[in-house]
């Protein structure tokens, strides 16, 4: 598959940097990679999934003001991208507990959760803000014998972990067949095995019903599928959503409100929210 490259230039980096991955990620792009400098962010995406009006629409026209970004595209030279991307890619420690890493990286067994997640450049290694507060959030809360679902679930990082806590069953859906593929593949790493891993959105949810349910996608799809989220809670289930801003809480809190939840609490780092709603 022939990739293209898209080149930004990011000032200041931070946090921007980290806010235009996922911003990228939600166009199609399914890599990334630090540039030769610091405000040097290295963006692929399949060249059949290229479109030009979408990241001139993203990019020329930037919703933060405070931001000083320029860009560039070319075709991939040919090489090993895949040594490339790790030869950049470092573990992550979370709370002191979570030890989440590739496996060409040295183990650490003392740590209370150690999980080995074979990215293969998919979006949820936990080094997006998003995903860590999430696992923070999975970190503080009992799951033992509890029925977890985990929406957009990318690597599958979360529902791992959920399982690894004791939750029973666990189901992990995300539309994208990479992400699937890899979510098996990360569940057999991690001796996972009677964890359910499926390739689609929302519209699979049916008849089943859950004590806890993630969901870290975007501000737009959360609000979307809320009622068909609570449509599968047990009363006094939890919700934790995530892959949005601060100043999208309101909004999602408001549409928690109308559909039956009552709000508890939320996490930010670096502008990204995670929050966690209950069931009334």
């Amino acid at each position: 598959m022939k990739y293209l490259e898209i080149k930004l230039e990011i000032t200041p980096a931070e946090p921007w940097k980290e806010v235009y991955t996922s911003l990228m990620a939600d166009a199609g792009c399914d890599s990334f990679m630090d540039g030769d400098s610091e405000n040097e962010l290295l963006c692929y995406i399949p060249e059949k999934d290229y479109q030009e009006d979408v990241f001139k629409d993203l990019l020329e026209n930037p919703e933060f003001p405070e931001v000083k970004l320029s860009w560039s595209v070319a075709p991939m030279e040919d090489k090993d991208w895949n040594a490339a991307w790790e030869a950049n890619y470092e573990p992550v420690l979370i709370d002191g507990k979570c030890y989440i890493r590739a496996p060409f990286h040295t183990p650490m067994p003392e740590t209370e959760y150690e999980i080995v997640i074979e990215p293969k450049m998919s979006f949820g290694t936990a080094h997006h803000a998003t995903t860590a507060q999430m696992v923070s959030y999975l970190l503080e809360t009992d799951v033992r014998g509890k029925a977890v679902l985990d929406m957009g679930a990318g690597t599958g990082v979360l529902a791992i972990l959920a399982t690894m806590k004791g939750a029973d069953p666990v189901t992990a859906i995300d539309n994208d067949e990479w992400a699937y593929r890899n979510g098996l593949e990360n569940a057999q790493h991690n001796h996972c095995e009677q964890l359910k891993v499926l390739l689609g959105d929302a519209s699979l949810l049916g008849e089943d019903r859950y004590d806890i349910i993630l969901a870290n996608i975007n501000r737009n799809i959360l609000l979307q599928d809320i009622p068909q989220y609570v449509q599968c809670m047990n009363d006094g289930a939890l919700l934790f959503l995530s892959g949005f801003y601060e100043e999208d809480l309101p909004a999602l809190r408001y549409c928690c409100a109308t559909n039956g939840l009552r709000y508890l609490d939320h996490k930010v780092k670096d502008k990204w929210v995670a929050a966690r709603f209950e069931r009334i």
